[in-house]
C-alpha cells in the first residue's frame, strides 16, 4: 500500500509539471501573441506618434514672433508645393461598378455520372484512362452541379466551330446583359472593350461578336486576348486600369470567359485528360469606370495590380502547354506538367514579394527586413510575409484543389478565408478567368463584404504567371438588394457543404 501510495503521489506530480508546462507555453504564447500585435500597432502608427511628440515640445518651447512667422510661412509653402505636386501627378482612380457572373441552364448540369458516361460512350478512352479520369473526378474538389456546354452532352458529343460560337455567345452576351442591367450604363458609353478567352479565337474576333452584338460606337478601343490562360481576366484587368489612365470620363467592359466545346480532349495522354477533369463552362462580366462622378454608384475601387512572368524559364515555359497528342497529331491538348505546383509557388512568391510591401503595415515590412537581413548572417529560415494583416478576403483561382490546398499551406489561410474558392470549385468547377468573379459573388452573397474591406484576387495562367488584383469596398454590400444576377444567391443557404 505504501509502494502504491507512493507512484500514486509521483503520478501526480508528473502530471502537475506535465499541466504547468503546457500552461507555461500557452501563457508565453499568448502573451507573444499580444507582444506582436502591441508592435504592429506601435510602428503602424509611428508617424501620429511622432507628430503628437513634436507638437508636444514645439509648444514647450518660447519662440520669437518672428521666428513663429517665418515657421508657419515655410511649412505652408512646403505643404502647397507637395499638395500641386501630388494633385498633377496622382493616377486616376479607377472604380469597379458592378459584375456579373453567367450561370447556365439547368439542363447543362453535368454530375460526375454524367460526365463518365459521355466520356465511355465516346468510345475513345482506354479502359485504364477511364479509370483514371474517375479517380481525377471524385479527389478534384468539384461537385455534382457543374456545366457543360450542350454539345458534350449529347450522344455522341457533337463540337464543331458553330457550336463553339453557340457557347461563346451564350455566356458572354448572358453575362453582359446582366452587368449592363445591374449599372444602368449604355452600351453606347463604354469606350474600352478587353475580352480574354485562353484556347478559342474565331475571326471575326469574340470582342468584334460583342461590338457587333451591342452595336458598340465605333472609336471603341477594343482588345482579345488569347493563350494567355486562367490568369488573363487579372490581366486585363491591368490593361484596362493603364488604358483609363488615359481615356478621361471612360466606361470599360471586361470579359472573361473559357471555350470548352472545342477543347475536349479525346486522346490516351493523361498529362493531357486532367483539363477535362476539371475546366466547366462560366464566364463573366466586369463594368469599370475612372469617372469621379461614378464613385458613389461603385462597389469596389481598385488599388494595385501585381503582373509575374516566369516565361523565361523552360520549366515554367512548359508547365502547361497546347499541343498535338504524339500518338495522334489529329488530337489536341493542354498537357499540365508534374511540376506545376512547384512552378505556382515559385511565381506566387514573386508575386507576394512585389505586392507586399505596397499593401501590408510597415510593421511587417520591418520584421521582413529584419529576418531578410540575419537569414544572409545566421542562415535562419525566412520569414513569409503575413498577408492576412493586408486583407479581409481572398479570391484565389480554384485550377483545382491541389492548387488551393498548395496556396492555403503557403499562405496560411483558414477554411473560412478558403471557403470562396473550394466553393466555387466544388460549384463551378475551374471556370478559368472568371472563376475569381464567381468567387467574389459568393462572398457577397454571404454577406461578408463590408465598407474598407480589401479584397485580393489572385490568378495563374501558363507562360507561366501568377497575377494579383487588390479591391476596397467602397459600400457594405447587402445580399438582399444583390437578388439579380448573383449566381449564388437562389442557393447561398446550402453552402459551404462539406468536401
Amino acid at each position: 500500500m505504501k509502494e502504491n501510495h507512493i507512484q500514486s503521489e509521483q503520478t501526480n506530480n508528473n502530471l502537475s509539471d506535465v499541466t504547468n508546462k503546457k500552461l507555461s507555453n500557452f501563457l508565453f504564447s499568448v502573451c507573444l501573441k499580444y507582444v506582436k500585435l502591441g508592435y504592429h500597432y506601435l510602428i503602424s502608427n509611428a508617424v501620429y506618434i511622432l507628430l503628437a511628440a513634436t507638437s508636444f515640445i514645439f509648444n514647450l518651447t518660447n519662440h520669437t514672433p518672428l521666428y513663429n512667422h517665418l515657421l508657419s510661412s515655410t511649412l505652408f509653402a512646403t505643404v502647397l508645393i507637395f499638395l500641386t505636386i501630388y494633385f498633377t501627378t496622382r493616377p486616376r482612380k479607377i472604380f469597379l461598378l458592378d459584375f456579373a457572373c453567367y450561370k447556365p441552364d439547368p439542363s447543362l448540369i453535368c454530375t460526375r455520372e454524367t460526365f463518365m458516361d459521355r466520356s465511355q460512350r465516346a468510345g475513345v478512352f482506354s479502359e485504364a484512362n477511364l479509370a483514371f479520369q474517375q479517380n481525377i473526378l471524385e479527389r478534384s474538389g468539384l461537385g455534382q452541379k457543374t456545366y457543360v456546354p450542350e454539345a458534350l452532352l449529347r450522344v455522341p458529343p457533337n463540337p464543331s466551330m458553330s457550336e463553339a460560337r453557340k457557347e461563346a455567345e451564350t455566356v458572354m452576351f448572358g453575362a453582359i446583359d446582366a452587368v449592363l442591367e445591374k449599372t444602368g450604363v449604355k452600351p453606347k458609353d463604354i469606350g474600352i472593350l478587353v475580352v480574354n478567352c485562353s484556347l478559342f479565337n474565331p475571326t471575326p474576333s469574340l470582342s468584334a461578336m460583342i461590338v457587333n452584338k451591342y452595336k458598340l460606337r465605333e472609336n471603341i478601343l477594343s482588345y482579345n486576348l488569347g493563350g494567355m490562360g486562367c490568369s488573363a481576366g487579372l490581366i486585363s484587368i491591368d490593361l484596362v486600369k493603364q488604358l483609363l489612365q488615359v481615356q478621361a470620363n471612360s466606361y470599360a467592359l471586361v470579359v472573361s470567359t473559357e471555350n470548352i466545346t472545342l477543347n475536349w480532349y479525346t486522346g490516351n495522354d493523361r498529362s493531357m485528360l486532367l483539363s477535362n477533369c476539371i475546366f466547366r463552362m462560366g464566364g463573366a462580366a466586369v463594368l469599370l469606370s475612372n469617372r469621379s462622378s461614378d464613385r458613389c454608384l461603385s462597389k469596389y475601387q481598385l488599388l494595385h495590380t501585381v503582373r509575374t512572368h516566369k516565361g523565361a524559364d523552360d520549366n515554367a515555359f512548359n508547365s502547361a502547354y497546347h499541343r498535338e497528342d504524339k500518338n495522334n497529331n489529329s488530337k489536341i491538348g493542354v498537357s499540365l506538367s508534374k511540376d506545376l505546383m512547384k512552378i505556382a509557388g515559385e511565381a506566387l512568391e514573386t508575386n507576394i514579394t512585389t505586392l507586399g510591401p505596397s499593401v501590408l503595415p510597415m510593421s511587417e515590412q520591418l520584421l521582413f527586413l529584419a529576418t531578410h537581413v540575419s537569414q544572409k548572417l545566421f542562415k535562419i529560415k525566412p520569414y513569409v510575409y503575413d498577408m492576412k494583416l493586408a486583407f479581409e478576403h481572398f479570391c484565389i483561382h480554384a485550377g483545382g484543389r491541389a492548387v488551393l490546398d498548395e496556396i492555403q499551406k503557403n499562405l496560411n489561410l483558414s477554411e473560412w478565408q478558403m471557403e470562396p474558392s473550394r466553393m466555387t470549385l466544388n460549384r463551378f468547377g475551374n471556370t478559368s478567368s472568371s472563376s475569381v468573379w464567381y468567387e467574389l459573388a459568393y462572398i457577397e452573397a454571404k454577406g461578408r463584404i463590408k465598407r474598407g474591406d480589401k479584397t485580393w484576387q489572385i490568378g495563374f495562367g501558363s507562360g507561366f504567371k501568377c497575377n494579383s488584383a487588390v479591391w476596397r469596398a467602397l459600400r457594405s454590400i447587402d445580399p438582399s438588394k444583390e437578388k439579380t444576377n448573383n449566381p449564388w444567391i437562389d442557393e447561398i443557404h446550402m453552402f459551404p457543404v462539406q468536401l
